[in-house]
């Protein structure tokens, strides 16, 4: 079942309400254009904020519940045994979206052994293929291949389906 949104939810200019999952208070979980790995998805605040610096004592302490809870979600129903989470805060530090937002990516023992081992994470979100606000734009015109990247952007209907299923598993955690 579809997350009932009463308000147009944006992540910095991008409405994202098909992308949504979760809803707390403060803060909202999407699912990710172009995940990293199976299961990769962000958590914002509601109010459009570009640094955590920006955010009010309240909207950190919402913010970091809400990963918290979406972790334990993401890492129970993508069958992982650990996860990374992320805030790349401004530019320098690879923010591409101007919306402060966390990476929840749920990680399993070797699952980047093929790509350098576990810490090639961080290398794949500071290069193109972990540019978030590149791929929105995209949707926004038409696809542009990247022939370099296997990954290739999801659909609405793609991530509307897997927005809808971890609603019904978030609706599941106490």
């Amino acid at each position: 079942m579809p997350l009932r949104l009463n308000r147009s939810l944006y992540f910095g200019s991008f409405l994202v309400n098909p992308q949504v999952f979760h809803v707390s208070p403060l803060s909202f979980a999407l699912v990710n254009i172009k995940p990293l790995l199976p299961g990769h998805v962000l958590v914002s605040p509601l109010r459009v904020a570009p640094r955590l610096s920006d955010l009010t004592a309240a909207e950190v302490t919402d913010l970091f519940t809400t990963i918290q809870r979406v972790g334990r979600v993401v890492e129970r129903v993508y069958k992982a045994s650990a996860l990374n989470v992320a805030v790349q805060d401004g530019e320098a530090a690879g923010q591409s979206v101007p919306h402060v937002h966390a990476h929840i990516i749920p990680r399993k023992l070797a699952d980047l052994d093929d790509r350098g081992g576990t810490d090639a994470i961080y290398k794949m979100m500071d290069s193109e293929e972990g540019d978030i606000g590149k791929h929105l734009e995209q949707r926004s015109r038409f696809p542009v291949p990247d022939p370099g990247d296997e990954r290739k952007p999801r659909t609405e209907e793609e991530m509307r389906r897997e927005a809808e299923w971890l609603a019904e598993r978030m609706g599941e955690e106490p």
